[in-house]
């Protein structure tokens, strides 16, 4: 990576005129921040500077030398990572970020941003198989999709009760509306409506009309319901609440939705009614690492992601022999989901990175299914990522969440100011937001929608397509119930408030905040003994994790295999593990 420091190249005093430029600079960009609209995500001003980056390190990041507005920066060393809990953690992320919303330079390719340009490849849909592909990245050529795919380790849907703790979904039968189906005593299949408890503690399953099922039961009492293959589901009375709906659990101890649930295929919706779309890529190391590990190109097999200078070395070496160099394979490998909605119509258009985009178009005249008509091609605005990459001495990844300001209210959260006092901000019920509404939903984060085959369809019939209510549950990525609560807090506002505050007026990045960054302690096995899954570590995306909070990207991101891809015993390679798509991918060439 390439490192130049102007602290070598100017006198004492002309470092000390332009550092004082700069904090004239910083502050007039910060009271603009505070001043804008209601509904941006406003930084507290005087939580305790806990986490920072110098001016000189700041301006090392940028590839001139020197910080400019919407200037180039090179990614993190990943190579060379200091590997210091928490502070480089988030250092590492900010970097990261600023790196790959870039403009794109030269060695990029001179077009659009880095994230889009050809030193990236998109993660195709998987085919019938479950095979993926990597596509190069060709800027405005791309195809984004508009559904959220959550799968927990076992590659099924999974669902988050309100502790936090995960389960796989188990869907059964569904009727003509798509809810779930239960036999009746005369052998007819009713759907279910609604799910209440009743007195006794058993279930209480209601129809469309709100009368009670006089539902066919099992051995234990427990409703008779069958799977979408026709077999009976073991079900237990038991029963767990996620996002205020009812599951049961079946034998395995997996959720059985008995009303619409959330889980795997949900579809987001802006409170303006554009649809978010979703883009997966990988940066070129990572796209020959797997295809060398893969074809024999790489020996011995790697059974982790690179960390160090020789396991770099071997991909390279490997690429070079097919005629590819890497403009910075320091950055290690690097994966990426991004969120994005169309940019035409926003009001605040110049406060988004912006790419060209094609994009699914849908017949949207029945409010309870919306059918593909075809594609068009659009401005597409960023409103999240997620940035994952291996770093030295972690090779199950960093994994760090970004958002647009305007994206979402926080709930309550507290941080610790400069004074060392704990300070509370309350959740903010008003103004306008992309994914919440005002006032707030008593019941948010419930999807409306999901994907079924190429259609989107309606969670809850009647209830039509629409946007949800989204609330960002841990503003920044921890629990209020855990005992770091208010210190990883104050360590993500700080980190924010300094990077943002050094970034010029003017620097469309300014409009986007870390929200969070969880790795394992000594870089373990995820997902490693209780206590181990350490920084901010329930981190959720309103964007991508919009119905999967509160959640943990251990949880669905378990590492038994270190590369991600388990094989049946029926041969088949799945996309489990820690990486959801390495298993799945096809390498580049045989």
């Amino acid at each position: 990576m390439r490192v130049a420091n102007r602290l070598e190249t100017i006198t004492p005093i002309g470092y000390l005129s332009r550092q004082i430029s700069r904090l004239v600079l910083a502050a007039a960009a910060l009271i603009a921040t505070t001043g804008l609209a209601a509904a941006q995500t406003v930084l507290p001003t005087d939580a305790k500077p806990t986490c920072t980056a110098s001016a000189a390190e700041f301006d090392n990041w940028f590839a001139s030398g020197t910080v400019t507005a919407n200037g180039v920066v090179d990614p993190a060393s990943s190579l060379t990572f200091p590997n210091i809990p928490n502070c480089t953690f988030y250092k590492w992320s900010e970097q990261m970020f600023l790196w790959l919303t870039s403009p794109a330079p030269a060695r990029y390719g001179g077009k659009s941003i880095v994230l889009d340009s050809p030193a990236f490849y998109d993660v195709s849909p998987p085919n019938s198989g479950g095979q993926r592909t990597l596509i190069p990245v060709t800027p405005g050529l791309r195809l984004f999709g508009p559904q959220i795919s959550q799968l927990g380790p076992l590659g099924q849907p999974v669902v988050f009760d309100e502790s936090g703790k995960m389960f796989n979904v188990v869907r059964p039968q569904a009727g003509p509306t798509g809810k779930p189906v239960v036999q009746n005593k005369a052998g007819e299949a009713v759907e279910i409506a609604h799910t209440l408890v009743g007195p006794n503690g058993r279930p209480v399953l209601l129809d469309s009309a709100g009368n009670a099922i006089n539902f066919q039961t099992q051995a234990n009492g427990a409703p008779l319901l069958l799977d979408r293959t026709g077999k009976a589901i073991n079900l237990q009375l038991n029963m767990i609440v996620a996002n205020g709906r009812i599951f049961f659990l079946d034998g395995n101890g997996n959720a059985i939705e008995t009303e619409q649930g959330q889980a795997d295929g949900s579809v987001l919706m802006t409170q303006s009614k554009k649809l978010v779309y979703y883009a997966l890529s990988v940066n070129d190391v990572y796209a020959y690492f797997m295809t060398g590990t893969k074809n024999g190109g790489i020996t011995p097999a790697p059974t982790k992601f690179p960390t160090t200078a020789a396991e770099l070395t071997a991909i390279e070496t490997f690429a070079l022999a097919h005629s590819k160099t890497f403009p910075d394979p320091d950055a290690l490998t690097v994966e990426v989901k991004s969120a994005w909605i169309e940019a035409a119509g926003l009001p605040n258009l110049n406060e988004y990175i912006t790419i060209e985009a094609t994009i699914p178009t849908y017949d949207t005249s029945n409010p309870l299914k919306w059918v593909p008509t075809g594609t068009k091609q659009a401005q597409m605005a960023l409103v999240g990522i997620h940035v994952v990459g291996s770093a030295a001495g972690h090779p199950e990844m960093l994994w760090a969440t970004f958002e647009n300001v305007n994206n979402t209210r926080n709930a309550q959260y507290s941080y610790t100011t400069a004074s060392n006092a704990t300070k509370t901000v309350a959740q903010n019920n008003g103004g306008t937001w992309t994914f919440s509404t005002t006032p707030p939903s008593a019941t948010p984060n419930n999807p409306l929608m999901s994907m079924n085959g190429a259609d989107i369809v309606a969670s809850s019939p009647p209830t039509p397509i629409g946007p949800s209510d989204i609330l960002r549950m841990d503003a920044w990525g921890t629990l209020s119930s855990s005992g770091a609560f208010t210190a990883n807090n104050t360590d993500i506002i700080s980190i924010n408030n300094n990077v943002l505050g050094q970034l010029l007026a003017g620097d469309v990045r300014k409009n986007y905040v870390l929200t969070g960054t969880t790795w394992t302690a000594f870089g373990q096995v995820p997902p490693p003994g209780p206590g181990q899954v350490v920084g901010t570590n329930q981190m959720a995306n309103s964007t991508m994790e919009s119905f999967e909070q509160p959640s943990n990207c251990f949880e669905c991101h378990d590492g038994s295999n270190m590369l991600g891809g388990t094989r049946t015993s029926g041969g088949v390679v799945t996309g489990t593990g820690l990486s959801h798509i390495y298993g799945v991918l096809t390498p580049l060439f045989p």
